[in-house]
């Protein structure tokens, strides 16, 4: 049974195939752009070319994040929330607590032992803590912001970014560099900031261990050190935490798929 899920964020788009069990098949990552529709379906073919496999063996493909309800060839659109949960649970099932920064939000989210959420809560009103915010203090350092990560560890010193609002932050950060602080230590300094409002925002929800982070921004491994630093743990994270989402969505739709196929079998076994 082959089933695929698609989250169409704010800045990216992922798309997962799954085969029996839950098996990973392949998966896409391609920037969202203004058609998030037309890159939805380019993603999934993407997907479903990495998997060697074609769009006619897959079963129901379920949609979740922003652009979720644009896709048309979608059988179910489910929440990003519920989806991030069930991503997270396939590959920690011990976890309780879910960080997951985006693009453009940060939601902590609370779990039952069947990956079921409990409660959540969201920072959707500013960009502040966000890869957006990660992606306009980089450029104001000049970099690239995957090179955030390992230019952070190379810190020497403490540098306490004052502002989170990112227009603010950013001037904070020019003003840094005019001074000469070394950019590792603004770096750091801007994570560490990152992770004092992601745990401001775990702490509304009462959160409890273990913790996972999901979303693209937990590749970034001086982000994920400074959570860690303040969080006194280690916190759980797979190897590809971008796809989480879609991958939730992926299961779900197995999960839809068994009880369809249940049901079609049922009303056989009744027939005459």
């Amino acid at each position: 049974m082959m089933t695929a899920g698609i989250d169409i964020g704010s800045a990216t788009t992922k798309a997962v195939v799954l085969g029996d069990e839950g098996i990973l098949l392949g998966y896409a990552v391609k920037p969202t752009g203004g058609n998030n529709r037309k890159t939805a379906e380019t993603v999934l073919e993407e997907a479903l070319g990495n998997a060697r496999v074609g769009r006619d063996g897959v079963q129901q493909i379920v949609t979740t994040g922003y652009g979720r309800e644009n896709i048309p060839f979608a059988n179910r659109h489910i929440t990003e929330i519920t989806c991030h949960a069930m991503g997270v649970h396939s590959f920690f099932p011990e976890a309780r607590t879910i960080l997951d920064i985006g693009g453009q939000d940060t939601k902590g989210i609370q779990i039952d032992a069947e990956g079921k959420v409990l409660d959540f809560v969201m920072n959707d009103k500013c960009a502040a803590g966000t890869g957006r915010f990660l992606d306009v203090m980089a450029h104001a350092l000049g970099m690239k912001v995957e090179d955030l990560a390992t230019v952070s560890l190379q810190a020497t010193s403490q540098i306490k970014i004052s502002s989170m609002c990112t227009v603010f932050a950013e001037s904070e950060v020019v003003s840094l560099v005019a001074k000469g602080v070394p950019t590792p230590d603004i770096v750091r300094g801007i994570h560490q900031a990152v992770a004092e409002r992601s745990i401001i925002l775990l702490k509304k929800l009462r959160f409890a261990q273990p913790i996972a982070m999901s979303g693209g921004v937990a590749n970034n491994k001086g982000l994920v050190s400074s959570l860690e630093e303040k969080l006194e743990t280690t916190l759980k994270i797979s190897e590809h935490p971008q796809i989480m989402g879609a991958f939730g969505a992926a299961v779900l739709a197995q999960k839809s798929a068994r009880t369809l196929r249940s049901k079609s079998q049922q009303r056989d076994a009744e027939r005459p």
